[in-house]
């Protein structure tokens, strides 16, 4: 399974490029992912949303993990902000060795956890490249 950052959420932000890094990262969600001996484990990090708005898909072999926050979402006049609560776009590209009929996930403590069930005897077999 790999990230697709080509996918990501991109704004169009005028301004320096930290501001720009800034930005990008207020808009997405952070995530990590783990090997299990039967899964990829992924914890996307969404502390403050609410579970009926998020959707995943998997058309192809790319898997698009999206939150849209409510309409009349209150947006105070933030004194420090350092995480939004607003919406993000996430897109993972999926190898063959994932059972896509049997991604599951839920929504616990701020975290949507995502499990992809690897296909028993499909795991990606690994090779190492020489740098020359």
């Amino acid at each position: 399974m790999y990230y697709n950052q080509s996918c990501a959420a991109k704004g169009n932000h005028s301004g320096s490029r930290n501001r720009h890094l800034f930005i990008r990262s207020m808009q997405r969600a952070a995530v990590n992912i783990y090997k299990t001996e039967t899964s990829f484990e992924m914890l996307v990090f969404a502390p403050g949303r609410i579970k009926e708005n998020f959707s995943l898909q998997v058309k192809g072999n790319e898997l698009t993990i999206t939150y849209t926050p409510p309409e009349g979402f209150p947006r105070p006049e933030w004194i420090l902000r350092e995480y939004s609560r607003g919406g993000f776009v996430r897109t993972f590209t999926l190898n063959d060795s994932i059972d896509a009929s049997k991604i599951s996930a839920k929504y616990v403590d701020g975290v949507l956890e995502v499990s992809l069930p690897v296909i028993a005897g499909k795991e990606a077999t690994s090779q190492e490249i020489k740098v020359s």
